[in-house]
């Protein structure tokens, strides 16, 4: 039998085509390199084929040593489906980047360059203080939406004043004023504090950059005096205590018997920054049964100090070198005959051991801002303080108040 359609039938509508799903022609990958990487590994676990990246490789190492591609460090990968390399790009540090780029399509040459990172200067203020919501100064710069950089940055300003492992405490204030360099498509670096303010347990300093003339800039209160000083306060950065004081008869943890303690402990996690106190010269840095790692040196005025029980040896850290002050040697660890990681900093002068923390109390500051440059230090002092006189009124104490019958 036929089928007859009626004159109002709709006809049938085609089928709804199902979307298709295209693969983007480009993968682009943002990260940090990890520690140990090399170039050659990380463009290949990123997919980029194997015939390109001896190329890639080739060509970055005209422009840019290789060995100094640095854990943390962020960078940028643009590949083809195909494996082919669109673009590479490494910050090498706050003011430059290495670039990769094809010469031409489908050919395995590159160019390689090292470029400036274009940023513009600001200047920006902050300021905050202890209490129990922020009872550290990491998270107390925090709360002012500033990064830890600028936090570590400002300990350094006073680390010959302050020891901050243990001498910070609630109802502390600061103030800092600093540079600012803001970068295109970048997270935004520091440049140097310009001014600072801290109140410590009652207890107000001051620091004000200047270059004296013929000389560095470097750090003085408001009336011309450094505030740097031969040792630092700690050879740590920040937030270990003190778990062991110096003593010529303490207990040993391990073998139980009584014996001079030649030196401070301080517990910090494993793998935290151990910096030189003070400037000076590499006597060794050997490893040991008792001492674990250890790195000695030597300084003006007959000292040398020791920092035993790290889990590594900073870069370069030999004999003879040649260290700065706050410059890292090592890092945190339990080497050696010891019952967790801990750093345990030794110092002696004259050949004699003494108590560091009494011995670092009583060094003597470095040179003041000589007489003739002391008008032209007032002028810098008055407008760098200027820049935080304002925002420092945010974190002072609220009045007394006083009870009326």
């Amino acid at each position: 039998m036929g089928v007859t359609a009626c004159a109002n039938d709709a006809p049938l509508s085609p089928p709804l085509a199902q979307d298709v799903f295209l693969e983007p022609d480009t993968t682009r990958i943002q990260g940090l390199v990890e520690s140990r990487a090399t170039l050659d590994a990380m463009l290949r676990e990123h997919g980029v084929a194997a015939n390109v990246v001896g190329a890639v490789v080739q060509a970055a190492s005209v422009v840019f040593d290789l060995r100094r591609l640095r854990a943390a460090q962020p960078f940028l990968l643009e590949r083809a489906r195909s494996g082919d390399l669109r673009q590479f790009e490494y910050e090498i540090d706050a003011d430059s980047y290495l670039r990769i780029v094809p010469i031409a399509p489908d050919l395995d040459e590159f160019l390689a360059e090292v470029l400036p990172i274009p940023k513009t200067l600001e200047h920006g203020v902050a300021a905050g203080s202890i209490d129990a919501s922020t009872p550290s100064l990491f998270q107390a710069m925090g709360a002012t939406g500033e990064r830890a950089e600028l936090t570590v940055a400002l300990a350094q300003v006073f680390a010959g004043e302050i020891d901050f492992n243990s001498e910070v405490q609630p109802g502390d204030r600061f103030a800092v004023a600093f540079e600012r360099f803001v970068r295109d498509d970048r997270p935004s670096t520091y440049g140097a504090i310009t001014a600072a303010e801290f109140e410590n347990n009652g207890r107000r300093i001051r620091a004000v950059r200047f270059s004296p003339p013929g000389g560095e800039a470097d750090y003085f209160d408001d009336e011309g005096h450094s505030l740097r000083r031969l040792f630092l306060r700690s050879p740590l950065k920040f937030e270990p205590r003190v778990t062991s004081r110096y003593s010529t008869r303490r207990m040993h943890p391990i073998l139980r018997t009584a014996r001079a303690h030649t030196g401070v402990d301080y517990g910090a996690p494993t793998g935290a920054a151990v910096v030189a106190v003070s400037g000076g010269t590499v006597v060794s840095a050997t490893r040991d049964n008792t001492n674990g790692r250890m790195v000695r040196l030597r300084h003006a005025s007959g000292y040398e100090t020791y920092y035993l029980h790290l889990s590594a040896f900073a870069s370069g850290i030999r004999r003879g070198a040649r260290v700065e002050q706050g410059q890292t040697i090592g890092a945190v660890g339990s080497t050696g005959l010891v019952t967790g990681p801990h750093l345990h900093y030794g110092l002696k002068k004259n050949g004699a051991w003494v108590d560091p923390l009494r011995e670092h109390r009583n060094m003597p500051p470095g040179d003041p801002v000589p007489e003739e440059a002391m008008e032209a230090f007032r002028a810098v002092r008055d407008e760098a303080l200027e820049q935080f006189a304002a925002v420092t009124e945010i974190v002072q104490p609220p009045p007394a108040v006083v009870a009326t019958r």
